[in-house]
Protein backbone atom coordinates (compact mmCIF):
# COMPACT_ATOMS: atom_id res chain seq x y z
CA UNK A 1 0.00 0.00 0.00
CA UNK A 2 1.35 3.40 -0.98
CA UNK A 3 1.67 5.93 1.83
CA UNK A 4 1.71 9.72 1.66
CA UNK A 5 5.52 9.81 1.86
CA UNK A 6 5.72 7.90 -1.44
CA UNK A 7 3.45 10.31 -3.33
CA UNK A 8 4.58 13.56 -4.95
CA UNK A 9 3.05 16.67 -3.39
CA UNK A 10 1.11 19.25 -5.41
CA UNK A 11 0.06 22.70 -4.24
CA UNK A 12 -3.15 23.98 -5.83
CA UNK A 13 -3.77 27.73 -5.63
CA UNK A 14 -7.19 29.05 -6.66
CA UNK A 15 -9.53 31.48 -4.93
CA UNK A 16 -12.56 29.57 -6.25
CA UNK A 17 -13.04 26.81 -3.68
CA UNK A 18 -15.06 24.45 -5.91
CA UNK A 19 -12.50 24.61 -8.73
CA UNK A 20 -9.67 24.11 -6.25
CA UNK A 21 -11.42 21.11 -4.69
CA UNK A 22 -12.09 19.58 -8.11
CA UNK A 23 -8.44 19.95 -9.16
CA UNK A 24 -7.39 18.46 -5.81
CA UNK A 25 -9.63 15.46 -6.37
CA UNK A 26 -8.22 14.89 -9.88
CA UNK A 27 -4.62 15.09 -8.65
CA UNK A 28 -5.29 12.84 -5.65
CA UNK A 29 -6.85 10.25 -7.98
CA UNK A 30 -3.63 10.42 -10.00
CA UNK A 31 -1.27 9.74 -7.13
CA UNK A 32 -0.57 13.15 -5.59
CA UNK A 33 -0.71 14.35 -2.04
CA UNK A 34 -2.46 17.71 -2.35
CA UNK A 35 -2.10 20.95 -0.42
CA UNK A 36 -4.47 23.85 -1.10
CA UNK A 37 -4.28 27.64 -0.89
CA UNK A 38 -6.75 30.38 -1.85
CA UNK A 39 -4.17 33.13 -2.43
CA UNK A 40 -0.56 33.52 -3.51
CA UNK A 41 0.35 34.74 -0.01
CA UNK A 42 -1.09 31.55 1.49
CA UNK A 43 0.79 29.48 -1.09
CA UNK A 44 4.11 31.15 -0.25
CA UNK A 45 3.55 30.46 3.46
CA UNK A 46 2.91 26.79 2.69
CA UNK A 47 5.98 26.57 0.46
CA UNK A 48 8.17 28.20 3.10
CA UNK A 49 7.27 25.45 5.57
CA UNK A 50 6.86 22.42 3.29
CA UNK A 51 9.93 20.93 1.63
CA UNK A 52 8.49 18.28 -0.63
CA UNK A 53 6.21 20.19 -3.04
CA UNK A 54 6.91 19.01 -6.59
CA UNK A 55 4.11 20.77 -8.50
CA UNK A 56 2.41 24.17 -8.32
CA UNK A 57 -0.95 24.42 -10.09
CA UNK A 58 -2.18 28.01 -9.90
CA UNK A 59 -4.95 30.18 -11.25
CA UNK A 60 -3.79 33.52 -12.68
CA UNK A 61 -6.50 35.84 -11.39
CA UNK A 62 -6.65 35.86 -7.60
CA UNK A 63 -7.08 38.44 -4.85
CA UNK A 64 -4.02 39.68 -3.00
CA UNK A 65 -0.69 41.27 -3.79
CA UNK A 66 0.43 38.64 -6.31
CA UNK A 67 -1.43 37.07 -9.20
CA UNK A 68 -0.75 33.53 -10.38
CA UNK A 69 1.90 34.53 -12.93
CA UNK A 70 3.78 36.54 -10.32
CA UNK A 71 3.47 33.60 -7.94
CA UNK A 72 4.84 31.23 -10.60
CA UNK A 73 7.84 33.53 -11.19
CA UNK A 74 8.47 33.84 -7.45
CA UNK A 75 8.27 30.08 -6.97
CA UNK A 76 10.59 29.52 -9.94
CA UNK A 77 13.15 31.92 -8.43
CA UNK A 78 13.02 30.47 -4.89
CA UNK A 79 12.23 26.81 -5.61
CA UNK A 80 13.39 26.06 -9.18
CA UNK A 81 12.73 22.31 -8.75
CA UNK A 82 8.95 22.90 -8.51
CA UNK A 83 7.07 22.26 -11.75
CA UNK A 84 4.62 24.98 -12.76
CA UNK A 85 1.17 24.75 -14.34
CA UNK A 86 -0.81 27.98 -14.71
CA UNK A 87 -4.53 28.20 -15.52
CA UNK A 88 -7.14 30.84 -16.35
CA UNK A 89 -10.54 31.14 -17.92
CA UNK A 90 -9.96 34.67 -19.20
CA UNK A 91 -6.26 35.30 -19.66
CA UNK A 92 -3.79 33.46 -21.84
CA UNK A 93 -0.18 34.31 -21.04
CA UNK A 94 2.44 34.27 -23.75
CA UNK A 95 5.24 31.71 -23.57
CA UNK A 96 7.64 34.47 -22.53
CA UNK A 97 5.47 35.21 -19.46
CA UNK A 98 5.75 31.67 -18.07
CA UNK A 99 8.92 30.63 -16.27
CA UNK A 100 10.62 27.50 -17.64
CA UNK A 101 9.61 24.82 -17.15
CA UNK A 102 6.02 25.90 -17.04
CA UNK A 103 2.85 25.42 -19.03
CA UNK A 104 -0.63 26.88 -19.36
CA UNK A 105 -4.00 25.13 -19.37
CA UNK A 106 -7.20 27.04 -20.22
CA UNK A 107 -10.31 26.83 -18.04
CA UNK A 108 -12.59 25.05 -18.28
CA UNK A 109 -10.30 22.07 -18.71
CA UNK A 110 -11.16 18.41 -18.89
CA UNK A 111 -9.73 16.09 -16.25
CA UNK A 112 -7.77 14.17 -18.89
CA UNK A 113 -6.27 17.42 -20.20
CA UNK A 114 -5.11 18.39 -16.71
CA UNK A 115 -3.57 14.97 -16.11
CA UNK A 116 -1.82 15.07 -19.51
CA UNK A 117 -0.34 18.54 -18.88
CA UNK A 118 0.92 17.55 -15.46
CA UNK A 119 2.30 14.24 -16.69
CA UNK A 120 4.27 16.06 -19.39
CA UNK A 121 5.64 18.47 -16.78
CA UNK A 122 6.77 15.62 -14.54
Amino acid sequence: MENAADKPTALIVDDEALLRMHAAEVLEENGYTVLEAATADEALQILATTRDVKLLFTDIEMPGKLDGLELARCVHDRWPHILLVVTSGRLRPGDEELPEPGCFIAKPYKEAELVTKITHQV
